[in-house]
């Protein structure tokens, strides 16, 4: 028996199944159990979502009705949170997620986010005066408009689902545009509950389609090569975000991409309370599956023996305090799949291969069920050049590197094809100021700072990615400038 309703597919106005009734399994990872099965939509069903999607851009008011898709989107908005609940026991079953996970991203923290995506988008400035000016002897009164992207794609990630959900497609509804939500084939049930209560709000025909498969090539890359689809927003690994890159050109579509990370903190030898600071590093949010999960630790040298005995107490401490389905104060549990946990498995193997040392975990949790568990794993003695220490493993997995002086851990830091997030932390403010200016990456937290929230422009320098969302910047990627020059 599974758990939840089976997914269907939001395309055209109407909740309906996918051609020929087709369906897939929706795997729970705490289990490794069929939890639902998911409309597993076929290049016919896209083609509709987009053909769909296109004409409500192009022949409805949506685009241009600010007051119509605020009310609308608002009443999304409130449909959600009144359904915080099953969206919880969604989020735990469907997508492993710890219940005080679920509590700050999964769920409730998207949930309380929606409002404030509202008081960002009634900041916009949809006209704006540029003055009068006389140019090559004409005279011009000049206004900027903003306007509606277009089509939208959104391709959403299996890791925080719902979380992804609500900063994509808030703001591009909002904005104007028409919506196709794509998720990723391991968490369908997050996107079909979109799409579910958009028709019982009354969405107009086309403007919000959800289309869920277990094929990502097919449909994503329908979306990502169709001219009608103007913008691609993705979220997810970095060679699937070149692939959109590559697939995109021959449309010039815009691509926004939030992609990999391998985040560094910095922990100067001045960081006040440096044994807490050193515990706090252990990975385990989530299975430390999340982009911006710090994962590089870069501690002194001369005080580095002092750093590896604090980790290896605090994981001794840890080893048995995750993994609880019930624990409300748990924050990890398993990984998405078993596909997921033997990736995960070969990084540590790569890692005893190329010499770093294991101090914790580094194992198949077998004694925490049938479900896709890793330990809390961390190495030591680790060079910037090693593969751990180098590829985004997206799993519970620290290594620590030391570091000479200031400039070696900036140098460390930046030694990277990624650019996500970071920390520095150092008595000095200034100084942890000084070194968090040098760190090329997206956002950077100093002394304990949250550099990651919604009224926040969040996006990634080099391979992390393009574009920014989130805050006002993240409204903009959905929305074109337009000149209007008249003459005087």
């Amino acid at each position: 028996m599974t758990l939840f309703s089976d997914g269907q597919l939001y395309i055209a106005g109407k909740l309906r199944d996918a051609e020929g009734g087709a369906k897939y399994e929706d795997i729970g990872p705490w289990t490794g159990e069929i939890v639902a099965y998911a409309a597993d939509a076929s290049a016919a069903d896209m083609e509709e979502a987009i053909a769909a999607a296109r004409h409500a851009f192009d022949e409805t008011d949506w685009s241009t009705n600010i007051a119509l898709r605020r009310k609308l989107v608002k009443k999304l908005g409130e449909a959600l949170k009144a359904e915080r609940e099953r969206l919880s026991e969604i989020a735990r079953h469907e997508v492993g997620a710890a219940v005080l996970g679920v509590r700050i991203a999964h769920v409730d923290g998207p949930l309380n986010d929606i409002d404030t995506l509202f008081e960002i988008f009634d900041t916009i400035e949809w006209e704006k005066p540029l003055g009068d000016r006389s140019s090559w002897g004409i005279a011009s009164k000049r206004t900027l408009v903003k306007e509606a992207a277009g089509v939208v794609g959104v391709i959403t990630p299996w890791n925080v689902p719902f979380y992804i959900t609500v900063g994509k497609v808030i703001p591009a509804l909002l904005a104007g545009c028409t919506v196709i939500i794509k998720p990723a084939p391991d968490t369908p049930l997050l996107s079909a509950i979109v799409g579910e209560l958009a028709a019982k709000v009354g969405f107009p025909a086309g403007v919000l389609n959800v289309v869920t498969g277990k094929d990502p090539a097919l449909l994503g890359e329908m979306l990502t090569t169709d001219k009608r689809v103007d913008l691609i927003s993705f979220t997810g690994s970095t060679g699937v975000g070149k692939r959109i890159m590559e697939k995109g050109a021959d449309t010039l579509k815009r691509i926004f991409l939030e992609l990999g990370g391998k985040s560094a903190a910095i922990l100067l030898e001045d960081t006040p309370d440096f044994a807490t600071a050193v515990a706090q590093s252990i990975v385990c949010f989530h299975a430390g599956q999340g982009c911006a999960t710090i994962t590089r630790l870069l501690v002194p040298r001369s005080r580095y023996d002092e750093a590896v005995a604090v980790l290896e107490a605090a994981y001794a401490g840890y080893s048995q305090a995750w993994g609880d389905f019930e624990d409300p104060n748990n924050v990890m549990g398993p990984l998405i799949s078993a596909r997921q946990r033997d990736r995960v498995m070969g990084f540590i193997e790569a890692g005893k291969a190329e010499g770093a040392r294991l101090i914790a975990g580094g194992n198949v949790a077998s004694d925490k069920g049938n479900g896709f568990f890793v330990e809390p794993t961390c190495f030591v003695d680790v060079t910037n050049d090693m593969k751990i220490a180098r590829e985004e493993i997206f799993g519970p997995v620290l290594v620590v590197i030391p570091f000479e002086d200031e400039e070696d851990a900036i140098r460390i830091a930046n030694d990277s094809d990624y650019g996500l997030s970071g920390a520095v932390r150092s008595a000095d403010p200034e100084r942890a100021m000084r070194v968090a200016k040098r760190i090329r990456t997206g956002t950077v937290g100093v002394n304990g700072g949250l550099s990651i929230a919604v009224d926040l422009p969040f996006g990634g320098y080099k391979q992390s990615g393009i574009g920014k969302e989130w805050g006002a910047e993240g409204f903009d990627e959905y929305l074109e400038t337009k000149v209007i020059s008249v003459g005087a």
